[in-house]
């Protein structure tokens, strides 16, 4: 007969834990990079945009092109929150009709600067108009409720 007294050794049971310590290592390295480029991701052209009561945009729609003239009278545009300066109204007119051409139903706005002369809103439009846009929205900020 086996002797199951003195001596005899109990059998371990294995823990089912989780060790969680090196999730938490990965998340704040996650975090601190995120926090790192946001500031990069996030680039655009700022302007002092002008106040008025207006629609808007449906959040449905897909995300706009922004044709940007500054107070210094230089030219922007954004595509897919990537912002490049182009030299000439020509050069504008080009790259918004390539974007068209891949999703012809893409909004197109203006964002004017607050300060920047009439003249340099209109002759961006134009030139939008020459490049094929059928339909070009303004950006303004709106108006302060007291």
């Amino acid at each position: 007969m086996a002797d199951f007294g003195r001596g005899h050794r109990r059998k371990s049971r294995t823990v089912a834990e989780i060790n969680v310590v090196p999730y938490i290592d990965v998340m704040l390295v996650l975090l601190v990079i995120f926090i790192a480029t946001a500031p990069v991701v996030m680039q655009g052209v700022t302007v002092d945009l002008p106040q008025a009561e207006a629609e808007t945009m449906n959040e449905d729609q897909r995300t706009p092109i922004i044709a940007t003239v500054d107070k210094a009278g230089q030219y922007f545009v954004s595509i897919d929150s990537q912002s490049v300066k182009v030299p000439d109204l020509d050069t504008m007119g080009q790259v918004v009709a390539e974007e068209l051409r891949k999703d012809p139903s893409r909004p197109v706005v203006v964002q004017g600067d607050a300060q920047v002369a009439y003249d340099s809103v209109i002759q961006l439009m134009n030139a939008l108009k020459r490049a094929g846009v059928e339909s070009v929205g303004l950006v303004t900020d709106p108006i302060p409720v007291a």
